[in-house]
């Protein structure tokens, strides 16, 4: 009987990515549950039972679907982030985890750094205005010279604060994990998460969830960085007290606060999103040709790691 394969990644579950072709060229069936979209809980649940392999997406996974994985031997991630997954179940299961670490890192990064541009020079408000028939004038700010917070040093905080940096800004990095050496520059520092925050005109997020799974950016927090300060998050909705950030908006105390992440995808209608200095891409940092292609590259070749090139 040939073996399955479940893909659910939205860049890549309407089928015909040509990075999927190794797994179709070993002997695989490639199942798709939901094309174009995150599956259900209920379309997991029904897709899962009977398949070997499994290229995920963001998509939560609950014990329940896992407890139904009966023949699940792997799942290999087209990313980094796995706080989507029920990590104790799966491994008590036997079941290997592979993650695409660093593949998508430039898309997010480059991502990261147009939102901070387009915070820093009022671009989408003053593209809607113009929209309007009106014509808006914001004086804008530069990069060079500013103060920049990057929080989480990985592959794509490294890449962010590397642009921040070319552009003459004076960068303080935070990662209780990263080398020493993670970025090389004489404008750049590492230091606590407090003292990076405070004073800070921009600050871009690129971290886990704490362990505490507490906001990073909350009332507290939000009151000591710059006045008008630009905040951009492409990492993780939870890492910003939407409540405090909203009267932060509202007080001038930030600017801009730009998101590629919400806690449901497509967000709930919240009153944060209707403000004027919110700017919303739908989770699109690592949704670039350059980064699909390496993603898929990696997460296949780690499936067939796993279960072999050739289907039983």
């Amino acid at each position: 009987m040939t073996k399955r394969i479940l893909i659910t990644p939205r860049s890549l579950s309407r089928g015909g990515h040509e990075g999927l072709a190794p797994l179709m060229h070993a002997g695989y069936d490639l199942v798709f549950p939901s094309p174009g979209k995150i599956p259900s809980e209920a379309e997991l649940l029904e897709a899962v039972p009977g398949c070997v392999g499994w290229l995920a997406g963001v998509e939560p996974v609950s014990a329940e679907v896992i407890s139904r994985a009966n023949l699940l031997r792997v799942i290999s991630r087209n990313g980094s982030g796995v706080d989507n997954l029920p990590i104790p179940l799966i491994e008590s299961r036997q079941i290997a985890i592979k993650r695409a670490a660093g593949t998508n890192a430039r898309g997010v990064a480059e991502l990261a750094f147009a939102l901070t541009l387009a915070g820093l020079r009022r671009i989408v408000p003053t593209h809607i205005g113009m929209h309007a028939g009106n014509w808006p004038r914001s004086l804008g700010r530069e990069l060079q010279g500013a103060k920049v917070a990057v929080i989480g040093l990985g592959a794509i905080g490294r890449q962010f604060a590397e642009f921040a940096l070319a552009f003459g800004a004076s960068v303080r990095g935070y990662d209780p994990f990263a080398s020493d050496d993670v970025v090389q520059h004489s404008h750049f520092r590492r230091q606590d998460l407090n003292a990076s925050l405070t004073g800070a005109d921009v600050v871009s997020l690129h971290a886990p969830m704490p362990a505490d799974g507490l906001p990073v950016l909350n009332a507290a927090t939000l009151k000591t960085l710059a006045s008008d300060a630009v905040i951009v998050n492409t990492a993780r909705a939870g890492l910003v007290e939407n409540r405090a950030m909203l009267d932060a908006l509202n007080s001038g105390q930030v600017s801009t606060y730009a998101t590629d992440v919400f806690e449901a995808e497509p967000p709930e209608p919240e009153l944060i999103y209707t403000h004027p200095g919110v700017i919303m891409t739908s989770h699109i940092g690592g949704f670039t040709r350059e980064s699909v292609d390496r993603t898929t590259a990696k997460a296949v070749e780690h499936i067939l790691e796993v279960l072999g090139d050739n289907a039983p």
